[in-house]
């Protein structure tokens, strides 16, 4: 399966460039020209490496790393630009950007730097690949435990299903079709109220105030995200 990448800049010729370059390295290229474009693209999907843009049209690019980390959003960044001053390149790795490469930059360096970037995260992953870390809560896969903060959560089978989800997808909207097929394995005869019932649950479990909840977040006219 191909690596899939989100290029995110307002220049039109340099997405193109960028997109090329991608699809030369044998890697799938989606484009956004905004912050905004992006952070709605990363609520609803998956990448394996982001390249970044300092300057857009609608936020600084430094902005858009903050909020994916806050989200607790680890996909690798490396940003893309043609400011080449120090102190950018070390206030972006300060904010959660992996590598960062300057405008005007040769192709296959580019493209090398890209694929060593996403084998290094991958490395990683590989190293520890029993415990899942999400914002303040962890996952153990071989004990099947959760924790926040490092105390354990004491959860049922389908609110583990659920936590579970939420934790492997951060900042992902789910409907509730999305979580019945992915929990209750069916998507015939929809139970929202057992939807409702199990997310309530989980949110007493997990929230420090289940009535303004910071962590399980319902999107109106939608579902739910997660937010680490």
């Amino acid at each position: 399966m191909a690596d899939k990448i989100l290029i995110v800049d307002d220049d039109p010729a340099i997405r193109k460039l960028l997109e090329k370059v991608m699809h030369s390295n044998e890697m799938e290229a989606t484009t956004a020209s905004s912050g905004a474009d992006a952070l709605k693209l990363l609520s609803q999907n998956t990448y394996d490496l982001i390249l970044m843009d300092v300057t857009l049209e609608d936020m600084e690019g430094f902005e858009v790393i903050k909020h994916l980390r806050r989200q607790g959003i680890k996909t690798p960044v490396m940003i893309v630009s043609g400011r080449n001053e120090d102190y950018d390149s070390l206030y972006g790795l300060s904010v959660g950007a992996d590598d960062y490469i300057t405008k005007p930059f040769r192709p296959v360096v580019l493209g090398a730097k890209v694929k060593a970037l996403i084998r290094r995260n991958r490395d990683l992953i590989l190293k520890n690949p029993d415990v899942l870390e999400c914002g303040p809560f962890t996952y153990h896969y071989s004990t099947m435990r959760f924790y926040k903060d490092q105390e354990e959560l004491v959860l049922s089978t389908r609110e583990a299903a659920l936590m579970l989800l939420f934790l492997q997808h951060p900042g992902q909207v789910y409907t509730k079709e999305m979580i019945y097929e992915q929990v209750w394995g069916t998507q015939v005869a929809i139970d929202d109220n057992a939807i409702m019932v199990y997310i309530n649950r989980l949110r007493s479990k997990i929230e420090s105030n289940r009535q303004k909840p910071q962590h399980i977040v319902t999107v109106r006219g939608l579902g739910y995200r997660f937010s680490p």
